[in-house]
C-alpha cells in the first residue's frame, strides 16, 4: 500500500514504440497496481522515448526536477533495464530523490550501484576481449588495413567482417547464458541484452532481427 505524492517515469526504446504505446500501457498498469489501495496522488508522468544512439534522458531530468518541486517520490515500472545504465544511475544518485521501482520494490541505492558496476564490468570485458583478439590477429601477420588506397575499400570490408565476428564471439556466450536461464525467444534475448547494458556492434538497442543475425553468424 502506497501513500503520498508520486511522479511516474516510463521508458520506451524507439519512437515507433512510443507512438504506438507498446509496452507503455503495461508500465502504467504496473505502477497503478503498486499504488492501488493507499492514500496517494500521482502528480505527473514522464515518458522517455529513447534511441539506441543516445544516452541522455531529458524526461528523467524533468521528472526528477518535478519530484523535488512537489516533494514527491519517483515511481518506475521497470528498474531491471535502467539499473544497468550508468547515465541513469548517475542522474538518480545525484538527485537525492526518493524512488520506488514496482518490479524491484526493495531496491536501494547500494543495490543500484552494485548492479551498475557489474554491468559496466561486463561491457569492459567485451571490449577488452575484442581488442585482444585484434592484437593477436596482427601478431599472426593478419593485415587489418591496406597501404594501397586502391585496395582500401576491400581491406576495410575485411576488417569490418573480422570485427563483426569477434563481437559475435564475445556476445554469443552471454546469449547462451540468457537462454540457459529460460529466455529462449529472440525478442526475449534482445530485451535481456539491453537490460545488461550491452548494445549491438553499432551501439544500438537489440531487436529480434539483430539477435537472429548474430546467432546465425558463422565464426
Amino acid at each position: 500500500m502506497a501513500d503520498g505524492k508520486f511522479i511516474s517515469y516510463y521508458r520506451v526504446s524507439t519512437d515507433r514504440q512510443g507512438a504506438s504505446g507498446l509496452g507503455l500501457e503495461a508500465q502504467r498498469q504496473s505502477v497503478t497496481n503498486y499504488l492501488n489501495g493507499g492514500d496517494w496522488t500521482l502528480c505527473a508522468e514522464f515518458v522517455e522515448i529513447e534511441s539506441g544512439r543516445k544516452n541522455d534522458r531529458p524526461k528523467l531530468t524533468e521528472a526528477l526536477a518535478a519530484c523535488r518541486k512537489e516533494k514527491a517520490t519517483l515511481v518506475i515500472a521497470k528498474l531491471d533495464r535502467l539499473s544497468r545504465n550508468l547515465a541513469f544511475i548517475a542522474n538518480l544518485m545525484d538527485s537525492n530523490v526518493e524512488f520506488i521501482a514496482t518490479d524491484m520494490p526493495h531496491a536501494n541505492r547500494t543495490m543500484l550501484q552494485m548492479m551498475a558496476v557489474f554491468a559496466e564490468h561486463e561491457r569492459e570485458m567485451i571490449s577488452k576481449r575484442t581488442k585482444e583478439a585484434l592484437s593477436a590477429a596482427k601478431a599472426r601477420g593478419v593485415r587489418l588495413g591496406s597501404p594501397d588506397p586502391s585496395k582500401g575499400s576491400a581491406a576495410g570490408n575485411t576488417v569490418k567482417k573480422a570485427q563483426a565476428k569477434l563481437f559475435a564471439a564475445n556476445v554469443t556466450p552471454i546469449i547462451e547464458d540468457i537462454q540457459r536461464a529460460g529466455i529462449t525467444t529472440l525478442r526475449g534475448v534482445a530485451t535481456a541484452l539491453d537490460a545488461r547494458g550491452i548494445r549491438t556492434s553499432r551501439g544500438h538497442f537489440w531487436s529480434a532481427t539483430s539477435v537472429s543475425r548474430l546467432i546465425h553468424k558463422k565464426i
